[in-house]
């Protein structure tokens, strides 16, 4: 019996190592920094659907997705937020399940564009909007004082810069 390189490697269990090294290597040298977890990267397809839908950058949805949520689809905050895109129940049209990955995406990409609209295409107010809330971005002028909001703008930003490089 023939001995491959894959089965050498498999029983020695000196594929995992390689893997791990390889991926160790990758982090150090600031690769995989940039990418989302495989069971974000499956939310993609999603993501860029309902991001075309509304005239939205994909990579902005995303990055809205890995703040709000981290991924996961059944994320509740301490303010009742739901989902993906943590939007809230009144944003939801009856009988609309805000657990399901295609409708939170897309009522939360809705509500992100309406924001954008609001504040005439000002990215950083829209986003602060859809954390804090538009009143209080209009109160305040421009990004409310609250160490969240001021947090979550830089975030997103911060990966959506990231991301609209690498995806395209």
């Amino acid at each position: 019996m023939q001995r491959t390189l894959w089965t050498t490697l498999s029983r020695r269990g000196l594929f995992r190592r390689l893997v791990g090294l390889a991926l160790l290597w990758l982090l150090a040298m600031g690769i995989v920094s940039v990418l989302r977890p495989p069971s974000q990267l499956a939310l993609w397809p999603i993501e860029s659907r309902a991001a075309r839908r509304y005239g939205l950058p994909p990579a902005l949805v995303a990055a809205v997705v890995e703040v709000e949520s981290g991924g996961n689809r059944y994320a509740v905050s301490s303010r009742g937020a739901l989902g993906l895109m943590q939007a809230t129940r009144d944003k939801f049209a009856r009988g609309q399940d805000p657990f399901d990955p295609e409708t939170n995406l897309d009522v939360g990409s809705r509500y992100l564009k309406q924001q954008l609209q609001t504040f005439h295409g000002d990215l950083t107010l829209a986003l602060a909007a859809y954390n804090a809330g538009p009143a209080a971005v209009e109160r305040y002028g421009g990004i409310p004082p609250y160490p969240e909001t001021r947090a979550y703008v830089r975030k997103v930003l911060r990966l959506y810069a990231r991301w609209r490089t690498r995806r395209r």
